[in-house]
């Protein structure tokens, strides 16, 4: 699939005001399930929350996605019932998926060019976090497994207490503005969902689209992505041609 645009100046005129890059972990920074289904994962998911609750809303039931079925059981919990709901099938389910995440890291492939791009940002005096509705803990084995976590400042994940906080509610963004203490225009997010790009606009962040599919590429743009790629190297190389123009030999 031929990048959203040729125009390297553009995506360098993007790179240049940027301060801090926010990626999201699954996609950007890795393959993280291959292409497996999770149906199994919400399956023992809902099994674990009837054994609680007994009959599931329709929502629940029918979902076949690990994240979809626990921000599903969240609202199911919060809807009012004759009788009140425990949580425990909240906690239950972010321990199962908490759990299949961490198997999936082991295998997990890097994406292409990461690491190099990663150098190239830190190069640039730019910060570099990680904003994912994946858990932090598998995230962090991860980092640490790749050599990437020297290179990764923080992660923002998952916040177990609530899931109605994954994007594309801000959450995890806005909790890495809190950190950073730059101001939001000065950040770029790297994602691959249309959830992640809404995450930011809320935000206020930049967004740099990362897929594959030209379809989500297509609606990307439409939503106003400021570039999309499908590839990292079309941003390392960018990156490498901002590097050379602050180098001490350029400017002479």
């Amino acid at each position: 699939m031929p990048d959203a645009t040729a125009d390297d100046d553009a995506l360098m005129r993007l790179l240049t005001p940027t301060r801090a890059v926010l990626f999201d972990f699954d996609g950007p920074v890795c393959d993280l399930f291959g292409g497996t289904s999770t149906r199994p994962v919400a399956q023992e998911v809902k099994r674990a929350a009837q054994q609680h609750w007994g009959t599931l809303d329709p929502e629940v039931s029918t979902c076949d996605d690990s994240h979809g079925v626990l921000l599903r059981l969240r609202d199911m919990y919060d809807r009012r019932s004759l009788q009140p709901r425990s949580r425990r099938p909240l906690e239950l389910a972010e321990d199962i998926v908490t759990r299949q995440e961490a198997r999936a890291v082991a295998l997990a492939t890097p994406a292409p060019h990461v690491e190099a791009l990663m150098d190239a940002l830190l190069d640039l005096g730019m910060r570099v976090v990680i904003v994912s509705n994946n858990a932090e803990e598998p995230i962090q084995a991860y980092l640490q497994v790749h050599g990437l976590d020297s290179r990764v400042e923080q992660i923002f994940g998952r916040d177990r207490e609530d899931a109605r906080r994954m994007k594309p509610d801000p959450h995890c963004i806005k909790r890495a503005r809190e950190h950073l203490e730059l101001p939001m225009a000065s950040c770029l997010m790297v994602g691959d969902q249309l959830t992640d790009l809404k995450a930011a606009r809320s935000a206020g962040a930049c967004f740099l689209g990362y897929t594959l599919h030209e379809g989500v590429a297509a609606e990307m743009r439409e939503s106003g992505a400021e570039f999309v790629v499908s590839s990292h190297f079309t941003v390392l190389a960018a990156a490498k041609r901002l590097l050379d123009t602050r180098s001490p030999e350029h400017v002479m």
